[in-house]
């Protein structure tokens, strides 16, 4: 019985840009696990040997000066995407390079356990997309793992931050690590932890200071020495390895020295590179940064309905969170100090583990809440977008609205699904279609389609529209509803923002546009219905105002609807007075 209990075990699994972690739960408690050499983080490094041999964690890293062009560092940043790492004569996708830092993480698991482990939970960052996650698993699936569940970093975070803790409260989650950056603002108590809203970008972290500290030194050294280095790949190897060391350093010292011997040679013989760099040097290199997580942060904060004040605790994630300068613009941003005592290097896989042990059934009483990072809905008249699930709402989730047609006797609608947050449907992503068929032949406006929208706890989104009277059915099923090209979903919410004005003059125009036709549609079927009774004077003023309209071919300027809608109105009105017409307003598709 007791092999059986073992061999069940899930592997929490922290993959990241700089260093990968494991944990698992034990006897109750979620316990990070070595790795051979009996270290806690393992490099993401592989490297290629001249013979294809792999080397993957510490090994990789420190022959990547001699062996630059066949090491891979940073791979998760490219996951998601079509590049190819060549080495040699081969290509490598991105999720190949990634399955052999799996492979390392669930060979030295094994060793650590003496036994086989094949099931793992994994975790991605908060604002990865579709692309990137599937990538992941695919990974994960190559290393030789069952991958039970993708989870978002920063809730995995809260998870190992909130797993033993009562209390119910409101804690910011500021995860900026080797490569990407997250924050995600979590309501946790009595077992429920609850995301209440996201935000973060891709491309922002520990590789991009590492890269201005670089760019800087190398700038300083061709300013003093009149050689330039950026072209020598020896020599950017070399500074790459001492850089990231430095920037350690300057999180516990005001000032360090960058001293590379032999970095290059001319004619003259061996150069040297000796520069003393201080930490406000650093500081001013990544202030951009810095203030843009701290934008994004706002951002998150704002989207959950709450202010700094609300937040209870701040936790700190990932490596560059260690950063005096990110520590500093945090609290003074948010007003309180972060919360102290949690590795940032280590959560994230503790969380992963947690979750692990959840889903074996293995931990009872907690349920993890997400959110859908951008709103989804639908097309209608006009080319406006209607989100039928709005942006942060709460995963596994469903939400439905009522359509109706925009011709007489319509038999078919078509469902234009989209995500984003602009009003104009061609700002936002298309992410498919299909045809409703078969509906109830009626006038305008009459008949009613219900269209239903349903997320499940692994965001796949399912698309439903039906005709409430002839009861025909028609679904569509996307498995990629946040499949975003690079950087996209980061852009998104802030360019909503800026043509927040634009929009609202371009809906107020349609939606009178939208309602002129439709009114004019109404004059024109009063008339029809009601010729016979209607007196001469009357149906000479309604024919001659049709003709006006129709002479112009609706090609009028907004400002010229205002008159066309009083005497618009004017008729109607006297056209109702013969026979009662009432309509009930629904968007129309």
């Amino acid at each position: 019985m007791e092999s059986d209990i073992k061999m069940d075990r899930i592997l929490g699994i922290d993959l990241g840009t700089t260093n990968s972690v494991m944990s698992i739960v034990e006897n109750g408690e979620a316990i990070v696990l070595s790795n051979k050499r009996g270290e806690r983080l393992t490099p993401s490094v592989v490297a290629f040997g001249k013979n294809d041999e792999i080397l993957v964690g510490k090994a990789a890293k420190n022959q990547a000066v001699l062996n630059s062009e066949r090491t891979v560092m940073s791979i998760k940043r490219k996951m998601g995407t079509e590049e190819l790492i060549e080495i040699g004569s081969r290509k490598y996708t991105p999720q190949e390079i990634s399955a052999q830092i799996l492979m390392k993480l669930k060979e030295d698991a094994e060793e650590y356990f003496n036994e086989k482990i094949d099931k793992a939970v994994i975790t991605v960052p908060a604002y990865f997309n579709d692309n990137q996650r599937q990538a992941t698993k695919e990974a994960g699936r190559i290393a030789g793992f069952d991958v039970l569940r993708i989870i978002n970093e920063p809730t995995s975070a809260a998870l190992a931050y909130g797993v033993n803790k009562n209390e119910n409260q409101i804690i910011l989650i500021y995860d900026l690590g080797g490569g990407t950056f997250d924050v995600s603002i979590l309501e946790i108590g009595d077992g429920i932890f609850e995301v209440k809203s996201t935000a973060g970008n891709n491309k922002l972290g520990g590789d991009d200071f590492d890269k201005q500290l670089r760019d800087w030194v190398l700038k300083n050294y061709k300013s003093k020495n009149g050689i330039d280095l950026f072209g020598d790949i020896m020599a950017i190897q070399k500074l790459n390895e001492e850089i990231e060391k430095v920037k350690i350093e300057l999180s516990d010292y005001e000032r360090t020295e960058l001293n590379i011997p032999f970095i290059t040679a001319d004619e003259n013989g061996p150069k040297h590179l000796n520069m003393e760099i201080n930490r406000s040097d650093f500081e001013d290199l990544i202030q951009e940064y810095i203030e843009e997580t701290i934008h994004l942060t706002d951002k998150a904060i704002k989207d959950a309905n709450l202010t700094k004040d609300s937040i209870e605790k701040v936790i700190m994630v990932g490596g560059s969170t260690r950063i005096p300068l990110v520590q500093r613009e945090i609290e003074k941003f948010i007003g309180k100090e972060i919360t102290k005592g949690i590795n940032p290097d280590e959560c994230v896989a503790i969380g992963a583990a947690i979750q692990a042990s959840i889903l074996s059934g293995e931990r009872k009483g907690m349920v993890l809440v997400d959110v859908t990072p951008l709103s989804l809905g639908i097309e209608i008249e006009g080319g406006i977008f209607i989100p039928i699930i709005e942006r942060n709402s709460t995963i596994p989730t469903s939400a439905s609205k009522l359509f109706t047609t925009i011709a007489d006797f319509q038999k078919s609608v078509e469902i234009k699904i989209f995500q984003g947050e602009r009003i104009r449907c061609s700002d936002n992503i298309s992410l498919g279609q299909f045809q409703l068929t078969g509906i109830r032949a009626a006038k305008k406006g009459e008949p009613r389609v219900e269209v239903n929208f349903i997320i499940d706890v692994d965001g796949i989104l399912q698309v439903t529209a039906k005709d409430l009277d002839s009861f025909k059915k028609q679904k569509i099923i996307i498995s990629n509803p946040t499949s975003l090209s690079e950087d996209k979903i980061n852009k998104i919410i802030d360019e909503a923002r800026k043509n927040r004005k634009i929009d609202l003059e371009y809906i107020e125009k349609e939606e009178i546009k939208r309602k002129f036709d439709s009114e004019y549609q109404t004059l024109i079927n009063l008339f029809n219905e009601n010729i016979e009774e209607i007196d001469i004077n009357l149906k000479k003023e309604v024919q001659t105002f049709i003709k006006e309209i129709e002479k112009k071919s609706k090609n009028f300027n907004i400002e010229e609807f205002q008159e066309y809608f009083n005497n618009l109105e004017f008729l109607i009105g006297e056209l109702k007075a013969i026979n009662s017409f009432e309509k009930e307003e629904v968007e129309a598709l």
